[in-house]
């Protein structure tokens, strides 16, 4: 495919491919499902494109034989706008033992239905989301979260990332169309995609009529509170402040909608073994799934973001966890935070299936650099290691030019260094 730029899930595509008999491609939309997708399939069918769309949903309701025909694999795009697909391709898998027949993808989750089948043993769910920087080509890459798994601590490198374009790459995102453009175009496919959102498929994707100006008021909430542990109360209150009809009940409905397509993502909190008896705090921390996201809800620009270093610091956050997120599932991984009554506060936790894990704390700038790495220590220390393992390894993600292993063994990694 013409300027294709490969994608980590790939491998992890193939690799399922080898297992199962479907393999569904979740997440926000124009983060490159559809394209990757389709170097995996013989056959495609785009069920985004209405004549496809009508066509298919009369093949189902008729149950044709004709409905899976084609050479195989077979990727069924936007599988969710005919969500009896999935009943009826498990079957097929079932019925002809099939491996690696189906590829589906989905913008959206569709409403719950008690029958459909989970799809377990048959089709299993792979979540992509917008171009880690090591994706898009704006890291280096001299340093492995794999790596530093390993114990492969002796690190450095350069930053492909200056400081002052960490403001641009926010607001831009992670969007693939946007990776190769330069300047003010390339900021606009936020905006759009956002009042795309507010618009239109915060109602669409369950076919409740929402209020686009609601959708906005509650997306610039949750923005203004990324990387947060805000309660749903201060969500509400800042919505509220000109809405005063907004009940728990339907911003629930909006946040839950948002969830559906894909758009927030929150990261939620661990509970290690400690050795005090500290109460560890159960809160999610408010996460999107890209941080332009949030910069086009606060209509924040990379010069308003350089004015203003406290809200560039929370969207900094949220652009290293969104890039976290990516590496750490391509070892399957998945990312936490920690908060416990002292108020002591870890950005991120890196947990891999096998237990091993890594602490990680997020810092924009060099002068937050001691303390970041004392509170790590800190955390290592209340950890209980006769319960559980040792960390892997102490790291602060910054926006610092160079990475480098201090004296006491905290790692310090520019996010522009930083890869899989």
């Amino acid at each position: 495919m013409k300027n294709y730029i490969p994608r980590l899930i790939e491998n992890a595509i193939e690799e399922r491919m080898r297992l199962f008999g479907a393999v569904c491609v979740q997440g926000t939309k124009w983060c490159g499902k559809s394209t990757t997708s389709k170097r995996f399939a013989n056959t495609v069918i785009d069920l985004g494109l209405q004549p496809t769309l009508e066509k298919y949903k009369i093949l189902v309701s008729s149950n044709s034989d004709s409905l899976f025909k084609g050479e195989k694999p077979i990727l069924l795009d936007e599988w969710q706008k005919i969500p009896a697909l999935w009943e009826l391709i498990k079957t097929e898998v079932d019925q002809t033992d099939a491996i690696g027949d189906f590829i589906i993808t989905g913008s959206a989750t569709p409403s719950e239905d008690k029958e459909r089948h989970s799809g377990l043993g048959r089709i299993t769910r792979l979540t992509m989301r917008p171009m880690s920087l090591w994706e898009s080509g704006e890291s280096s890459g001299q340093i492995s979260l794999k790596d530093l798994f390993e114990g492969k601590h002796e690190i450095g490198g350069d930053s492909k990332l200056p400081f002052d374009k960490i403001p641009f790459v926010i607001c831009r995102g992670g969007w693939p169309r946007t990776v190769s453009l330069g300047g003010n175009e390339s900021l606009k496919f936020a905006r759009i995609f956002y009042n795309d959102l507010t618009e239109h498929d915060i109602s669409s994707v369950d076919d409740i009529s929402r209020n686009p100006e609601r959708a906005r008021k509650i997306m610039k909430s949750y923005s203004r509170n990324i990387s947060t542990l805000a309660s749903n109360r201060t969500i509400k209150q800042n919505v509220t402040a000109n809405d005063d009809t907004l009940d728990d009940k339907t911003l629930s409905s909006y946040t839950n909608a948002l969830r559906k397509v894909f758009v927030i993502e929150d990261v939620e909190a661990w509970s290690p073994s400690l050795r005090s008896k500290s109460a560890i705090r159960s809160s999610a921390k408010r996460q999107l799934v890209d941080p332009s996201l949030a910069a086009a809800a606060l209509s924040a620009t990379p010069d308003d973001l350089m004015d203003d270093f406290r809200t560039l610091g929370f969207l900094f956050e949220s652009l290293c966890t969104r890039d976290l997120r990516i590496y750490a599932e391509k070892m399957d991984g998945k990312i936490f935070h920690y908060n416990d009554e002292n108020g002591l506060e870890v950005d991120a936790i890196i947990k891999l299936d096998n237990d091993d894990w890594g602490a990680v704390e997020i810092k924009l700038g060099g002068d937050q650099i001691d303390e970041a790495a004392a509170n790590l220590l800190k955390f290592k220390n209340m950890v209980n290691t006769e319960k559980m393992k040792e960390p892997k390894f102490l790291m602060i993600l910054t926006g610092i030019d160079y990475g480098y292993r201090r004296p006491d063994g905290v790692l310090v990694v520019p996010i522009g260094c930083l890869k899989d």
